[in-house]
């Protein structure tokens, strides 16, 4: 039991730090243009071969 003194505070600390970058993530709009990235897979124009 002496283990969870250490295991809960660790933890707490570790998830405040994901959802700080998480939190970050969202100020700096990451998340701004979902239906780009789904229009942009589909579409030949990105393709990895160059053109000729």
């Amino acid at each position: 039991m002496e283990v969870l003194s250490y295991l809960i505070p660790i933890s707490l600390f570790l998830g405040g730090i994901g959802l700080a970058f998480f939190i970050y993530t969202l100020k700096s709009d990451q998340y701004s243009d979902p239906e780009g990235d789904a229009r942009r897979i589909l579409s030949d124009e990105y393709d990895d071969h160059p053109k000729p």
